[in-house]
C-alpha cells in the first residue's frame, strides 16, 4: 500500500474507522488488547485453516512465525502489516512493533532480529518464507510517516513511550526446506 492509502487515510476514513482509531489510541486499550486480540485472531486463523484473521477486518495483517529470540522454539504471532505493492500484488509487508504503546518491545521484534532469514508469513491464507530488515535512518523515517496515515493511533503509541517503535521490511525469500511453506498457519 503507498503513502496515503489505508484505512486511516486521513479524510477518507469511514466513521467505524475513525471510532475504531480513537479507541486504539487510548491506555485502556492498550491495557487491554494484548491480551484480547492476538487470542481472538489465533482463534480465527485456526479455525479458518489460515484463510481469515479477525483483525483484518479493520487492518491488513499477517501470522509471522519465527523462531524464538532465546529458545529458538517457534513462534506464532498475528500481526497488522502494511503491505508494500510489488509485482503481481505485495512485494514486500512493513511490520511496526508498536505493542500496542506498551513500554517494552514486542518478543517477535526480538525474534526477526536474532533470526532474521527464518520468518515465514501466512498471508490470505498461502504460507511465504520471508526476509526481515529492521528499518532505520531515512527510510525508516519515510516509512513511519506512511505508517501514521496509514494508522494514525501508532502517533499516541509513540508519544506515550520512550522507546523508537521498531519497523521491519519483510520481503519475499526462497523457501528453506520441506514443509516450510506451511509456516505460519497457527
Amino acid at each position: 500500500m503507498g503513502p496515503g492509502a489505508g484505512p486511516g487515510a486521513a479524510s477518507g476514513a469511514a466513521p467505524g474507522v475513525r471510532l475504531v482509531q480513537k479507541v486504539s489510541a487510548t491506555r485502556v486499550f492498550a491495557r487491554i488488547a494484548p491480551h484480547v486480540v492476538p487470542a481472538l485472531d489465533r482463534a480465527v486463523h485456526r479455525l479458518t485453516r489460515g484463510r481469515v484473521l479477525l483483525s483484518a477486518r479493520m487492518l491488513p495483517g499477517v501470522v509471522l512465525t519465527v523462531p524464538g529470540a532465546r529458545s529458538g522454539r517457534l513462534r506464532t504471532t498475528p500481526l497488522a502489516c502494511m503491505p508494500q505493492p510489488g509485482d503481481g500484488g505485495a512485494g514486500s509487508w512493513i511490520l511496526i512493533g508498536s505493542n500496542f504503546g506498551r513500554p517494552g518491545h514486542p518478543a517477535w521484534t526480538a525474534n526477526l532480529l536474532a533470526h532474521p532469514e527464518a520468518a515465514v508469513i501466512n498471508w490470505k491464507g498461502a504460507g511465504i518464507p520471508v526476509r526481515a530488515r529492521l528499518l532505520e535512518g531515512e527510510e525508516r523515517a519515510r516509512v513511519w510517516e506512511t505508517a501514521l496515515t496509514f494508522w494514525p493511533p501508532y502517533a499516541a503509541y509513540q508519544a506515550r513511550i520512550d522507546r523508537e517503535i521498531r519497523l521491519f521490511r519483510l520481503e519475499r525469500r526462497e523457501a528453506a526446506g520441506p514443509g516450510e511453506e506451511r509456516g505460519g498457519s497457527g
